[in-house]
C-alpha cells in the first residue's frame, strides 16, 4: 500500500455526541473524531443530537435531532443529514460507527470508499438484554446491509473480528484489528491514590475495588457482588464502587441488601467525566467482570491511563486488552468464585500486580487518541486506495 500524504476528508456517521449521551462508543466516536485532524484525516459527521453539537465541534459535527424522537423520524433525518453534508463537499471516506444511521442514507453514499467500525453485534447484544427475536432479525439485516458496503471494517479486538466474519458472513481480508482509544493526559491525573480519596472523601484505609459499567445483564455486576460476599470472610475491609447507570439499579441494590453488603459494595450511579479519572486514581484496582459480547473494554483502557490495574474475565476482547501488561490480569473464567479469587490474590500480594508507571506507559503507547488516530487512518487510506484500483 502506498502512502498518501494529502489530506483524507472523512464523513463519520455516530451515535450520538459524548457530551450528550454517555456511552462507550460514542466516547470513543468523541475522542477520535477529536484525534483524526492531528492524523491527516479532516473530519466533519452526523449524529442523534442537539443544535449544540455543532458548538461544540466549531462546525464539523451536526446533530440531526434528538435522540428521543421516534425512530422513523431519526432515520429519515440521518438520511437528510447525510445527504446535505455530501452536497455541501464529497467526502474522500465515510466512516460508519453506528449502522442504524448509516442504513437510511446507503443510496445517497453509493461509489463512497465506506469504512464501518464495529464496536459489537448490535442486534445479539439487544437479544442478550430481552429484545423480541423479530427485533433482533431487523437489526441483524440492517448490520449485515451496511458492513457489506464496506471495503474494510474495523474491529476493536481478533474476538471481535471472528464475530463479524461469522455471523455476518465478512471476508476476514477485509478486517482491520484497531483497539479502542482514549486519552490518556485526562485519565493520568496528578498526585497519589491517597489525593485522590482526599478529593472524593474515600476511606484512606480500605481496599477499593472499582467496576465502570452500565448496570445492564451481560456485564457480570451480579456476579461481581457475590465475589464481594465470597471475599468478605478474608477481606472484610474491601469497598467496592460501581459506577454507572442502567435497568438493573433497583434489582442489584436488592442483591446487595440481601447479602448484608451494605457497607461493602455502594452504588455511585453516574460518575461525571470531572471526576472520573480522580476515581480510578482511588482505587487500588478496577475489575471487569463481563459475561458475554465485549469487543474491548474502554474502561480498562482508562483505568490502565490512571495508574490503575484492571483484572478481566476472558471473555471477547478483554484479554488482548490487557494480556500485553501481565497476563496474570486475565482471570481464569468468569463467575464469582472465579473474580473472588482473583480480587483476593491481588489485595494479599499473591497476584503482582503493575505499578502505576508501568499501566500508564502501557495505555499511552497502545491505547492513546494519537497513536490509534494514526492507525485508523491508515485504513482509510486503504479503503481509499482499493476503490482507486478498482475504478
Amino acid at each position: 500500500m502506498t502512502t498518501r500524504t494529502q489530506s483524507i476528508r472523512s464523513l463519520q456517521i455516530g451515535m450520538h455526541w459524548f457530551p450528550e449521551r454517555a456511552g462507550g462508543l460514542d466516547r470513543m466516536y468523541y475522542s477520535l473524531v477529536g484525534a483524526l485532524p492531528g492524523a491527516g484525516v479532516q473530519v466533519r459527521g452526523v449524529v442523534a443530537g442537539s443544535p449544540q453539537v455543532a458548538r461544540d465541534s466549531g462546525g464539523a459535527i451536526h446533530g440531526f435531532g434528538p435522540a428521543s424522537r421516534a425512530l422513523p423520524w431519526r432515520l429519515i433525518a440521518a438520511r437528510h443529514a447525510l445527504r446535505r453534508e455530501i452536497e455541501r463537499q464529497r467526502p474522500d471516506v465515510i466512516s460508519s460507527h453506528f449502522a442504524l444511521y448509516t442504513f437510511p442514507g446507503l443510496d445517497v453514499t453509493r461509489g463512497i470508499p465506506q469504512v464501518s467500525h464495529f464496536q459489537g453485534p448490535w442486534a445479539d447484544e439487544s437479544l442478550v438484554e430481552g429484545a423480541a427475536t423479530l427485533s433482533q432479525r431487523l437489526k441483524h439485516y440492517l448490520e449485515q446491509t451496511v458492513y457489506e458496503r464496506s471495503s474494510r471494517l474495523i474491529v476493536l479486538s481478533a474476538a471481535f473480528g471472528q464475530i463479524l466474519t461469522r455471523r455476518y458472513g465478512i471476508d476476514p481480508e477485509r478486517v482491520r484489528v484497531v483497539p479502542g482509544c482514549v486519552d490518556v493526559a485526562q485519565f493520568d491525573v496528578p498526585g497519589t491514590r491517597a489525593d485522590a480519596r482526599l478529593k472524593l472523601q474515600l476511606p484512606q484505609g480500605r481496599p477499593i475495588v472499582l467496576a465502570v459499567r452500565r448496570l445492564v445483564r451481560r456485564m457480570g455486576l451480579e456476579d461481581l457482588i457475590d465475589a464481594v460476599k465470597l471475599l468478605k470472610p478474608k477481606h472484610g475491609d474491601v469497598l467496592l464502587l460501581i459506577a454507572g447507570r442502567g435497568r438493573l439499579e433497583g434489582e442489584l441494590q436488592q442483591r446487595i441488601a440481601d447479602a448484608g453488603l451494605e457497607d461493602n459494595v455502594k452504588l455511585l450511579g453516574f460518575v461525571p467525566d470531572a471526576q472520573l479519572a480522580s476515581l480510578y486514581r482511588a482505587a487500588t484496582l478496577s475489575v471487569v467482570p463481563t459475561v458475554a459480547l465485549e469487543g474491548f473494554g474502554l474502561i480498562t483502557a482508562e483505568s490502565l491511563a490512571a495508574g490503575t490495574p484492571v483484572l478481566v474475565t476472558p471473555v471477547g476482547g478483554l484479554p488482548e486488552a490487557v494480556a500485553g501488561l501481565s497476563p496474570d490480569l486475565v482471570l481464569p473464567s468468569t463467575g464469582a468464585a472465579a473474580i473472588a479469587d482473583g480480587i483476593g490474590s491481588a489485595l494479599s500480594g499473591r497476584l503482582r500486580l503493575p505499578d502505576a508507571a508501568a499501566c500508564r506507559d502501557y495505555a499511552r503507547s497502545h491505547f492513546d487518541n494519537s497513536v490509534i488516530a494514526r492507525r485508523v487512518a491508515a485504513v482509510y487510506g486503504e479503503a481509499i486506495e482499493t476503490a482507486n484500483a478498482v475504478h
